[in-house]
Formats: structure tokens, C-alpha cells, sequence
């Protein structure tokens, strides 16, 4: 199984050698790796040319946002699987992909995720928040749950057939994009019951309550473009989760 890993990055010099690396020392042999830069005016897109040909993929040129970026990462990968790793982010260990890989190949699993961590960004790397994706049942869209985006891995023709990230979703395309192919369409899943992801704290839809509520409501468009009908309560669920990942 040859496993895409995708990195979106915009004047990242300070996280993305550490990114790549986490990429690189994986144990599992069969991985593309595809780094899209958006024109980074830092150091960024000579610390990505310093890995020379270890990086399957790199380009670098003017985007629309991160999941344009995304999207032209898909665009460009020819592996059976997909996952993203962006700049700020980490595997937790060497052996995540094997586990992936391993978890594709004992089941009959569209996607497979796993949970995540979010940690301070020291050198420490001390955890301010963890979660813990549990297993899925049928519906719990409607309850709040999504997976955590960067422990996704689908099946690369799940893209080419029901498409990539709405630009016009703001910070909920990754939101839209599970909830369309998991609610919507029943993508199968499998879960790894372990931390995947390392993701350093301070995500774009949770650095204000502005921001926050500009993110609620696009998880509700999420809904109504897609033509499905949440609870009432659904998108406020989504948050209320996230308060319970902190005091787990």
C-alpha cells in the first residue's frame, strides 16, 4: 500500500524542518511525500530544498488558503491512501504509517484515524489537551463527533470520487469534507486507539470567540450545503466536546 502524506505550509521556517523529519523517520517505506508551499517569503522553502530528492513533491507558488493548498496536494498524489501532516505538526512515534498501513490491510476500512494531542510548543512538549476519537457509530455526526482532520487517512478515490475541500467553507472545510464523506456517503472506518498526532496548540476557529463563532457557524453550512438537517443541538454539541478534551 503506498501512503501520500501531504504538508501545507506558508512561512513555516520555524516548524517545518521538524515536520518533515517526522515524515522521514517513519519506518514505513511505501510513502509519497508531497509538500506544498504557498510562496512562503521566510526560509521555508530552502529548509524544504535541503531534503533534496527524501521529498517525493514540492511546489511552491501563490494559493487561495490552506485547503486550496490541500487540494493541490491531492491533485498531485498517486498513492492508494491520503493523509496530511501540515507544518505545525508531528507523528507521534516512528511506527504511525506501519500502523495506518496495518489497520487498511486487517479490515475492509474506507478510512482509518486515531486521536490526537495538542501540545505547548516547547521543546518539552507538554500536553494541553487530548483527544480521544473513540470509536464510530452510525450518526454521531449528529451528536458533535467528527475525528480528529490530521489522524484522517481515506482511501485516495474517495477524493476523485466525492471531491476535495470547499474553499468556501472557512475553517469547517475539513469538517464538511468527513462530515460529507462519512455522514453523507458512509465511508467505513477503522480506529487506532492511540495518539497519532502531535498538533501544537492554537488552531485558526479557537484563537478568539470571534473566530469561534464564525466557526460555529460554517460547521452549520457544513449541514445545509450538503442538504442534511442536523439536531438542534448538533453544532453546539461540537464544542462542548472539545471542553471535555481538556479536562480528560
Amino acid at each position: 500500500m503506498k501512503i501520500s502524506i501531504i504538508t501545507v505550509v506558508f512561512n513555516g521556517e520555524k516548524t517545518i524542518r521538524e515536520t518533515i523529519v517526522s515524515v522521514l523517520s517513519q519506518d514505513y517505506e511505501n510513502v509519497e511525500y508531497i509538500v506544498v508551499d504557498g510562496n512562503s517569503q521566510d526560509a521555508t522553502k530552502e529548509i524544504v530544498a535541503s531534503f533534496g530528492d527524501a521529498i517525493t513533491k514540492f511546489i511552491s507558488e501563490p494559493d487561495k488558503g490552506l485547503y486550496d493548498a490541500m487540494n493541490k496536494g491531492i491533485g498531485l498524489a498517486s498513492g492508494d491512501v491520503i493523509g496530511f501532516l501540515n507544518a505545525d505538526d508531528l507523528y507521534a512515534d516512528a511506527r504511525i504509517l506501519s500502523e495506518v498501513s496495518t489497520t487498511f490491510k486487517g479490515s475492509d476500512a474506507d478510512a482509518v484515524y486515531g486521536d490526537l494531542q495538542y501540545f505547548d510548543g516547547t521543546q518539552a512538549k507538554r500536553v494541553t489537551r487530548h483527544w480521544r476519537a473513540g470509536s464510530y457509530r452510525k450518526g454521531m455526526f449528529l451528536w458533535g463527533w467528527m475525528p480528529p482532520h490530521p489522524t484522517f487517512f481515506v482511501h485516495r478515490n474517495w477524493y476523485l470520487t466525492h471531491g476535495g475541500f470547499r474553499l468556501d467553507m472557512g475553517s469547517a472545510a475539513d469538517y464538511e469534507l468527513m462530515l460529507r464523506m462519512i455522514h453523507m456517503h458512509g465511508a467505513k472506518l477503522a480506529y487506532v486507539q492511540k495518539v497519532l498526532v502531535l498538533m501544537r496548540a492554537g488552531g485558526v476557529s479557537n484563537v478568539s470567540f470571534k473566530n469561534r463563532l464564525a466557526a460555529n457557524r460554517n460547521d452549520r453550512r457544513a449541514w445545509q450545503v450538503n442538504g442534511i438537517k442536523p439536531y438542534p443541538m448538533t453544532t453546539f454539541m461540537k464544542p462542548f466536546r472539545k471542553i471535555l478534551q481538556f479536562i480528560r
